[in-house]
């Protein structure tokens, strides 16, 4: 019986850890990519598809649709919750890096909307989990006597209202709609971008 020896030239490399890592970093762009176009309801295909892996890679990551969502939308909230936990920063700062990402990402938007707008039962842990920091992050920048701290609510409901209004087919476009929605509400925002150290 003759032994065939493969080359080690030719046989691929098994990159353990850095391709999981790779993989998964993929998946995260390609999400975030899929759900600031559609919404947290786009298929896990489209986001496996996009990343250029299979499906058995996007479930060995997350196992869930949940799981994908919270990846992604981590990322957001804690670029609010930086923001508002930086020294030098105020409400219009902190308004300016949400109104960002509101303008960036249809899930986003739907994330802020899972303060209870539909039956408890109908809205994902994660969403109403997520949802809170963002409110607790703003909450720690209002100023006493502030317009948006009037009522209980009044803040979320400001954001869902500005975020309604978050519509166009060009960022440009969803950005000068926000805007426009603030400044209606009479709250001032600072500059529409992303946490920047």
């Amino acid at each position: 019986m003759t032994q065939h020896r493969v080359s080690e030239e030719r046989r691929p490399a098994n990159e353990g850890r850095k391709a999981a890592a790779r993989n998964r970093a993929a998946l995260v762009a390609a999400a975030r990519a899929v759900y600031s176009e559609y919404g947290l309801d786009a298929p896990l295909s489209a986001i496996a598809r996009r990343a250029g892996v299979g499906q058995g890679v996007l479930y060995r990551h997350f196992p869930d649709r949940e799981a994908v969502a919270t990846a992604v939308l981590e990322e957001n909230v804690r670029e609010v919750e930086r923001t508002a936990a930086a020294q030098d920063t105020d409400l219009p700062r902190v308004l300016g890096v949400l109104t960002w990402h509101l303008t960036e990402s249809a899930a986003f938007i739907g994330l802020l909307h899972a303060d209870g707008a539909g039956s408890p039962s109908s809205v994902p842990s994660y969403a109403h989990d997520l949802s809170e920091r963002v409110e607790r992050a703003l909450r720690a920048r209002l100023p006493d006597g502030h317009r948006l701290a009037a009522a209980d609510d009044d803040l979320m409901i400001a954001i869902a209202m500005v975020s309604g209004a978050v519509t166009g087919p060009t960022r440009d476009q969803r950005e000068r709609r926000a805007r426009a929605a603030w400044r209606l509400l009479g709250v001032e925002v600072g500059p529409v971008r992303p946490f920047a150290e």
